[in-house]
């Protein structure tokens, strides 16, 4: 099993994910780190792990995450932004899933994290919102509720889907879903195993700009989608509460 972490000039942060990459009860079996940033990343000794760190600079996601997965020797990844974090036992949890070898991709359900973060540095929580839903490709016409960071998938379907499709800035992982649901059905793993992260600035999902507008036309117009709305994962996490009753 292979961790792919993307970083992009957020020291403090990618030091929480990586700590909590080095805190699983199932250790992966090696790191890799796209350097998606301008400036170096300082790996400290993680509990034995090995890591490795590739170049990706000024690469968006899709590129990075590509390029860090092209090395990996695992046979499944297991994506991770950071500034998300794992729960100590989110890899076991996963692995679960994917015993079962029908199942070529799992995902846990999440905790949305709205935060702030000191000058300090520390990191404090001010509300927090669960994204937990069974596999529902009505609902994955209009909201992606499964961030990457809740994945575990198999490196054969991900070498066979070509990875994340490059030439989308934003919603490169809402694309890789759907064309992956064409070839197998994404297994939930039920409980909390991920806390997805939010500040004021820096989330992609919060990012309502022309770019992200044109990423989700094409991605309607690719899948047969009806027009999508950009929303953040804590604006899908009270959706799919209602959905499910829980609001």
């Amino acid at each position: 099993m292979t961790a792919v972490v993307v970083t992009r000039d957020r020291p403090r942060l990618f030091a929480d994910a990586l700590a909590s990459v080095a805190a699983q009860s199932l250790a992966p079996l090696e790191v890799q780190v796209a350097n998606a940033g301008g400036s170096e990343v300082a790996v400290a000794a993680q509990g034995g792990l090995e890591i490795t760190t590739v170049p990706a600079r000024d690469r968006w996601a899709a590129a990075a995450r590509n390029l860090a997965a092209r090395g990996a020797r695992g046979e499944v990844l297991a994506f991770l932004d950071d500034d998300d974090r794992w729960l100590p036992d989110h890899l076991a949890h996963l692995a679960d899933a994917l015993a079962d070898p029908a199942v070529a991709l799992a995902y846990s359900d999440s905790a949305v994290v709205r935060e702030r973060v000191a000058a300090s540095g520390e990191r404090v929580e001010l509300e927090r919102r669960v994204i937990a839903r069974d596999w529902d490709p009505a609902f994955m016409r209009h909201d992606d509720y499964l961030p990457p960071s809740t994945w575990l998938v198999r490196r054969s379907l991900f070498e066979r889907l070509g990875g994340f499709d490059e030439s989308f800035r934003f919603s490169e992982d809402w694309d890789f879903l759907m064309r992956a649901a064409l070839l197998t059905t994404p297994r939930r793993a039920k409980g909390v195993s991920v806390e997805i992260r939010m500040r004021e600035g820096g989330n992609a999902s919060a990012d309502f700009g022309l770019g992200r507008i044109d990423c989700l036309k094409r991605l309607a117009a690719r899948h047969g989608l009806p027009p999508i709305e950009p929303r953040t994962f804590w604006e899908v996490a009270e959706i799919v509460a209602a959905a499910e009753g829980r609001a």
